[in-house]
């Protein structure tokens, strides 16, 4: 049974059920590995770790100078700071101190895995546009001058009800789907993500539904380590001007380190700590950055706004979704897909061997097996051409005389010239001769 991908507000359906997705999103998978074909191949985007079990965005590298910012400083903290303090207590203070920031530090970093390294919510794309029977009967063409449509005819908005107000959802012409409510394609990792927030550049991947958590997470406890180091470096420079009978100037002067780190956790704090504290008010209004500043709802439009106790309750403790793509999943190398293809009465193209120009691979030679089985289904079409009739995926779609052109095209780019013609002069004879 064919489900659309939204809820038609003319039919009075019930609120946004995120569950219902259309069959024919196809399964994304990492670039391709020696040897196999993965299920489907997106632009390249994304970037695959440890054979699809983690997924960076495009912009990864930042999170080498993001880990620098962080291991760097509390590592000279541990070694110049805490043991400095030591020398001024007797029940090891320094040793504890310079522990519990290293400790804090690696959850830190956890907590930046998570964010950065797992699917933010990306909503697997159509392999074509949406049916007209797919759609629903409420469209909104207001948006295109004149009446026009989008991709394949296609209204550019709809309208949805979400909790008894009406929302218009987009159709986005790089996925080919109409967008979930709250949903936002990221023009940098190039998909559609779920609840879209906004594409950090310090984690190097949308914050969407499925990592806004780790991503507060990060952010609060970043704030948390700023603060901590500023107050222990704040008690060594006290404990310098007791130690040296000085002042705070002359004690900086003894103590540099301590100054400096006080000066960089000063200035990162108000970057983590108002950040934290923006998010905290985008949870206790239920909304996203996006949102925030680009529909400005008060009170009474934001249909999401669930009350300040259940909207803390929605991010921070609802269970977060499964993944709706298996980046992990990958075909044998065959040509059933292009068996698949011609019965569902898709256009003939050749496989797309060449895939990813990220990864530099190069296109691959096709097989002599791939070859006969090419050979074998170029027959089998000439006899569908042959017998003058269509099947019924066929219909209104393509005639046989234009699946015939593309058949040449097909054998023609792999260089099956001269079978091809020599199989076109024969048939005219058998035919004659039955």
């Amino acid at each position: 049974e064919t489900f659309p991908l939204f809820f038609s507000a003319s039919k009075h359906s019930p609120s946004w059920d995120p569950k219902v997705t259309s069959p024919r999103a196809p399964i994304l998978s990492p670039p391709l590995i020696p040897g196999k074909l993965p299920v489907a191949v997106d632009p390249p985007s994304q970037i695959f770790f440890l054979g699809g079990r983690l997924i960076f965005g495009p912009d990864v590298r930042s999170l080498i100078a993001t880990v620098c910012l962080i291991v760097i400083p509390v590592i000279i903290f541990a070694a110049v700071v805490s043991p400095q303090l030591a020398h001024g207590y007797q029940n090891q203070i320094g040793g504890w101190v310079a522990s519990v920031s290293i400790i804090f530090t690696a959850y830190i970093l956890v907590l930046l895995l998570l964010t950065s390294g797992r699917d933010p919510g990306i909503v697997p794309r159509n392999s074509h546009p949406p049916e007209p029977e797919d759609i629903g009967e409420s469209s909104n063409l207001s948006d295109w001058p004149g009446g026009q449509h989008g991709s394949a005819g296609l209204p550019l908005t709809k309208d949805v009800l979400v909790n008894g107000v009406l929302v218009k959802v987009k159709y986005c012409h790089t996925c080919m789907l109409y967008r979930p409510p709250r949903c936002s394609h990221c023009s940098i990792c190039n998909n559609c993500i779920e609840r879209f927030d906004h594409h950090c550049p310090w984690v190097g991947q949308c914050i969407g539904k499925r990592n806004y958590r780790f991503f507060l997470m990060f952010v609060s406890s970043a704030t948390v380590l700023c603060i901590y180091v500023f107050t222990f470096c704040w008690v060594n420079i006290g404990k310098t001007m007791d130690t040296h009978e000085c002042t705070f100037g002359r004690a900086i002067l003894k103590s540099p380190i301590s100054a400096i780190l006080m000066l960089y956790t000063f200035v990162a704090v108000w970057f983590v700590g108002g950040l934290t504290s923006f998010h905290l008010y985008l949870i206790s209004t239920n909304q996203t950055t996006y949102e925030n500043f680009r529909y400005r709802y008060d009170r009474r439009s934001n249909p999401y706004n669930r009350g300040l106790v259940q909207n803390f309750i929605e991010i921070l403790c609802s269970r977060i979704p499964s993944s709706r793509n298996n980046f992990r999943a990958k075909a044998n190398e065959d040509s059933a897909a292009f068996a698949s293809t011609l019965s569902m009465g898709r256009v003939l193209s050749p496989p797309k061997m060449s895939v990813d120009l990220e990864m530099g691979t190069k296109r691959q030679a096709v097989g002599a097996e791939d070859m006969e089985d090419l050979h074998s289904q170029i027959g089998s079409s000439m006899g569908l051409e042959r017998c003058g009739t269509e099947p019924p995926h066929f219909v209104g779609r393509k005639g046989c005389s234009e699946i015939a052109s593309d058949i040449e095209t097909f054998a023609e780019e792999f260089g099956m010239d001269n079978k091809f013609t020599e199989r076109k002069k024969i048939e005219p004879h058998t035919n004659d001769n039955p």
